[in-house]
């Protein structure tokens, strides 16, 4: 199979934006309407989501604690992602090596050109070769779809919202001189209403990418059954895995190929990923279609 465009996730992309944008305009309504002074909200927001746009990638790489990693470090691992990037016409990534017993993997950055792969020390000692390069051809296609800058800037209303919430008390010393702490009240709510609203597009287009991506990696490789042996080991691997070593790199879960829970049972809807049968479910599907069944 040759690699043609997600119609789908193309289509989640653009709808999930304007929803938000529909979501952030009523919002902006709702404030105008209660003589809010949000100006500086705005602009504080406008300022984090600039900065998460340029420098979202090296936050990324920092909190992981992820190494950029150079060819004569890594031969064979920088081998596969060149000869990936290729398949898939994408200029190489830089390649990062994250220290942790969590087998995991992940890409980053805004733009093919800025991009990086990384993968921890732990999953390149428990996936053998196809496996490993199945999952790369995963990060691959997050890097080829663009989806990862899709989701940066479709937060931005989900943290003007969560912002409101957490300094809503500030925000009401502010505006005690109008004593309508009535007002102030449901911009709360309606902050909390948005947010909720906001997260949920998000993780729902962020689960169906997780999909885009798996079919990528099966494109790229001619190999589904490599990713769905990947993807079964680091699931099995997780359950070994002390909690507290999974809790070291929670906060990176919404970029990991399988998240890492430390044992807080996350609703479905709320979840960053499908259920991992669901994955291998569309990936049996696929490898049937590719063999001509």
């Amino acid at each position: 199979m040759n690699w043609t465009r997600d119609f789908g996730l193309t289509m989640r992309m653009i709808l999930t934006s304007l929803l938000l944008l529909i979501v952030y305009l009523i919002f902006l309504g709702v404030l105008a309407a209660l003589g809010f002074p949000f100006e500086s909200l705005l602009l504080v927001a406008a300022l984090m989501a600039f900065l998460q746009y340029y420098f979202s990638d090296k936050l990324v790489l920092w909190s992981t604690k992820t190494r950029i990693v150079e060819e004569d470090e890594y031969p064979e691992l920088h081998r596969m992602v060149e000869s990936l990037a290729a398949r898939a016409g994408l200029p190489k990534p830089k390649i990062g090596i994250m220290v942790s017993p969590v087998p995991n993997a992940f890409a980053t950055g805004r733009s093919p050109k800025n991009a990086v792969v990384a993968v921890t020390d732990s999953i390149m000692r428990t996936l053998n070769r196809e496996e490993l390069e199945a999952v790369l051809a995963h990060e691959i296609s997050h890097v080829k779809n663009r989806d990862m800058l899709t989701l940066t800037m479709a937060s931005f209303i989900s943290m003007l919202a969560f912002l409101i919430m957490r300094n809503w008390i500030f925000i009401s010393l502010f505006n005690n001189r109008d004593n309508n702490m009535g007002a102030l009240i449901l911009v709360y709510v309606v902050s909390i209403v948005v947010w909720l609203v906001s997260t949920l597009l998000t993780r729902a287009l962020s689960r169906y990418r997780e999909f885009a991506a798996d079919r990528g990696s099966a494109v790229l490789t001619g190999n589904p059954q490599a990713l769905i042996s990947a993807l079964t080991k680091i699931s099995g691997r997780m359950d070994y895995i002390p909690a507290e070593k999974k809790q070291e790199v929670e906060g990176a879960n919404a970029f990991f190929i399988i998240p890492a829970l430390s044992g807080n049972t996350l609703m479905e809807l709320f979840s960053t990923h499908p259920p991992l049968e669901k994955r291998v479910a569309a990936l049996q599907e696929l490898g049937a279609q590719m063999r001509g069944y």
